[in-house]
């Protein structure tokens, strides 16, 4: 998977059980100096390849597009698949693609959705509601069973074939287009990714469960419902744009 963050992840960004290379647009030597990671030998390259004998491109190529280029090379499916076996137990080779500008505007696009993923606007996903609302009640430190037994029993779960987001026994959310499932971090969609992160995990040791796992899910519901709108606009978004790779010449 490739991911486009505006932070320094830590090393299990994709999973516990796997490591993440992260590839900063920029770093700092100690001495606090900032450089650039995009090298003048990789500018120099890309230059001989799309401004070979031409006297003033119209868009010069920088060291920022390529930086756009790369990351739109490694949504290509096509490429994604021929070199699945690669990718596995090699650092990524990125090809000169005919047309560089539309792989770095691609590549820009994907970059501004995925780091925005926060601010973009929500997709309309209708909110059904199930049995009486639960009075909302102050979670405390030390709360047992019996206090969060108010809130509605967590479910998160998805379901491709309807379309519909269950969030717990009083609510769930349907209309999410199919192609939404198509873009996935891994092995599972963004939403059901962004599903598995919000659930309430069952500590085996009691009183940890009891007095100090302070976590619910009815405390984030209306936080995970509007990231999950947004997610879903990105989602769709991001096939989109990836399905129109799949005609582009290389």
């Amino acid at each position: 998977m490739v991911a486009a963050l505006s932070k320094c992840p830590d090393m299990h960004f994709v999973g516990a059980a796997a490591g993440s290379v992260v590839l900063p647009r920029q770093r700092f030597e100690r001495d606090a100096t900032r450089v650039d990671n995009v090298t003048d030998w990789a500018l120099d390259q890309f230059k001989k390849q799309y401004e070979r004998g031409r006297a003033k491109p119209k868009r010069p190529i920088t060291k920022e597009a390529i930086f756009h280029y790369v990351y739109g090379v490694l949504h290509d499916p096509v490429y994604r698949e021929k070199y699945a076996q690669n990718l596995k137990r090699q650092f990524p080779r990125i090809p000169f693609y005919t047309d560089f500008w539309q792989w770095a505007d691609w590549g820009k696009a994907l970059m501004d959705l995925h780091i925005g993923y926060e601010t973009i606007a929500p997709f309309e996903l209708e909110r059904i509601e199930s049995g009486p609302s639960p009075q909302p009640s102050a979670r405390k430190r030390g709360e047992g069973a019996s206090e969060r037994a108010e809130a509605p029993k967590p479910i998160l779960k998805a379901d491709r074939e309807t379309g519909r987001i269950v969030l717990d026994s009083q609510t769930a959310l349907s209309g999410v287009p199919t192609e939404a499932w198509d873009y996935k971090l891994g092995n599972r969609s963004a939403l059901e990714w962004i599903l598995d992160q919000y659930k309430e995990k069952k500590r085996k040791d009691p009183t940890i469960r009891e007095k100090f796992y302070t976590y619910r899910f009815a405390d984030y519901k209306e936080k995970v419902i509007d990231l999950l709108m947004r997610v879903t606009s990105v989602s769709v978004r991001t096939v989109v744009i990836v399905d129109s790779m799949k005609r582009a010449d290389r």
